[in-house]
């Protein structure tokens, strides 16, 4: 988490009293809506204000080795001692233009450096360009951004090396794979890449994965609209590096691909139940859609993360099981088995769907209180990684209220209905 940030700055009085307030209004949110769409919890959630003991450590790594500089109180990199930068975006140094505010292009050595280090704190003319709508004044707002001393000064972190401090800490100093929007290639990855290596000397991120742009009005009102497993179809249904179109229509055909597969599984699983496991019935033709099924999606998967078509394996699969309950009166118990298994372990595991749980309505009360459970359980954590201990201390006691045992361990917390 990124909470140091001039935007944020621009949100006090209307998200927040000050950074840091604006900064976990939004953290929670996240985390909420990421318990909401069913993905899974990191082992980690690092924030910068957290870290500036690392920043300023890889800052002065970057100065003694001769890749930085110091000017007016803040620290610039310095391109031109980097052979290596443009290499991921494909750019020349000489075609580059200024980056960052041009009211400091004086300070820099060459117009392409980037800030490392701030002097001093946010500026409220920078507060006017990012200001939202019913925030405090510029001038108010300036004064609740966060500064740190450092060996050039009181100042804040340039928003590159906040991501490759962070990184480094907790994935060391080469990982496999960095995740990033497609907006991002430059400057921000190409700065990451560039800082990273001048510091440790070693490859930062073997592979590189950028995403495409999914323009909604909120992901929240995403969310509440059309359910996690309808937006996970949508996304999962277009290469991961595409800009999917965002429609009634387009959501129609996810609502429907999602309902195909969804009912292929519910049909298998009820099919099984009626079925005596020592029935002698076998399908040839399930078993092998099965196969191919899981076949078809790993090949999909090998093919950089082809989740498009490991969708259509998922599809394939619906089919032959909704063909199999369909075609006779007498089920294949192992058949169905291997089904679900396929349904569970690729939809399931890999892709996140949450197969065999409750849809709403009528008799799903248990399903939705466990629903409510976790998502509170998430805030919780979020205060807690805030430092907030009193007010996760009082969810806690307000769950145990409502009669649910919360048992905290290593692993995270655990829960169960009293």
């Amino acid at each position: 988490f990124t909470d140091v940030n001039e935007k944020i700055v621009a949100r006090i009085g209307a998200d927040g009293d000050d950074e840091a307030d604006v900064a976990r209004h939004y953290m929670e949110d996240v985390i909420a809506a990421m318990s909401e769409l069913n993905l899974r919890r990191a082992d980690v959630y690092p924030r910068v204000s957290e870290h500036i003991d690392d920043i300023v450590a890889m800052v002065e790594t970057l100065v003694e080795s001769g890749y930085a500089y110091e000017s007016n109180g803040s620290v610039y990199f310095d391109v031109t001692a980097f052979e290596e930068y443009g290499k991921l975006s494909n750019q020349r140094l000489e075609d580059l233009e200024a980056q960052g505010d041009p009211d400091y292009a004086g300070e820099k050595r060459n117009p392409a450096d980037f800030a490392l280090w701030k002097a001093g704190g946010v500026s409220p003319e920078a507060v006017a360009e990012e200001r939202k709508e019913g925030a405090a004044p510029p001038e108010e707002a300036a004064r609740g951004a966060q500064t740190w001393d450092s060996p050039w000064g009181e100042g804040r972190p340039g928003w590159h090396i906040e991501c490759s401090a962070m990184s480094t800490t907790h994935l060391g100093e080469s990982f496999d794979i960095h995740v990033a929007g497609a907006d991002l290639v430059f400057p921000h990855n190409e700065n990451e890449i560039a800082q990273s290596e001048a510091a440790t000397g070693e490859e930062f991120s073997r592979y590189w994965l950028h995403t495409g742009m999914v323009r909604v009005a909120t992901a929240r009102a995403a969310i509440d609209e059309y359910g996690p497993d309808v937006l996970r179809t949508f996304f999962l249904s277009t290469v991961y590096s595409a800009d999917p179109t965002f429609s009634e229509a387009t959501i129609a055909e996810a609502r429907d691909r999602w309902e195909t597969v969804e009912r292929g599984y519910e049909r298998a699983v009820q099919a099984a139940d009626s079925v005596d496991a020592y029935a002698k019935v076998e399908d040839a033709d399930l078993r092998a859609a099965v196969e191919t099924a899981r076949e078809e999606f790993t090949t999909a998967m090998n093919d950089d993360f082809n989740t498009r078509e490991a969708m259509a394996a998922l599809l394939g699969l619906a089919s032959a099981a909704n063909a199999h309950v369909d075609s006779r009166d007498r089920y294949d118990f192992t058949g169905l088995g291997r089904a679900i298994d396929a349904f569970e372990e690729l939809g399931g595991d890999v892709f996140g769907f949450s197969f065999g749980a409750p849809a709403g309505g009528a008799g799903d009360g248990a399903g939705i209180a466990a629903d409510l459970v976790e998502l509170v359980l998430d805030v919780r954590e979020g205060e807690r990684e805030a430092g907030n201990y009193d007010r996760a201390d009082a969810l806690r006691d307000r769950l145990r209220e409502l009669g649910v045992g919360i048992q905290d361990s290593d692993d995270g917390p655990t829960y169960r209905f009293e």
